[in-house]
């Protein structure tokens, strides 16, 4: 996979998780737990369901329906489970209630006491 090419002179990422989730995919992808076209497929699907739904077709949403086809394919190759997502989601949530205003959020800080 390519990396996403600057449109009129803008960054093709607006925030880091969304080159880290490109990076997640190409990786995944390149080791074989599903194919660029697969990749391509789910991706696509989730775009045309944001359309379907009047979602705006923007770098932000763009890069909320990758994270979806993301989670999607990881989750029927077996490779993470919706429990393990929705753990790890559970302690992220954590982690941002309790880092103070202006520090970076660090999961750890969401491990259970």
């Amino acid at each position: 996979m390519a990396p996403l090419a600057a449109r009129d002179g803008q960054p093709g990422f607006d925030e880091p998780w969304q080159a880290e989730l490109m990076a997640i995919a190409h990786t995944l992808a390149t080791q074989g737990l599903f194919t660029q076209g697969e990749w391509s497929e789910a991706l696509g699907a989730e775009r045309a369901r944001d359309a379907a739904g009047g979602v705006p077709d923007d770098q932000e949403h763009y890069y909320e329906a990758a994270l979806r086809a993301l989670e999607k394919l990881t989750t029927a190759r077996g490779a993470v489970t919706d429990a393990m997502l929705d753990a790890r989601q559970a302690q992220w949530h954590r982690a941002y209630e309790k880092t103070p205003h202006g520090d970076p959020v660090r999961l750890e800080a969401g491990d259970q006491d």
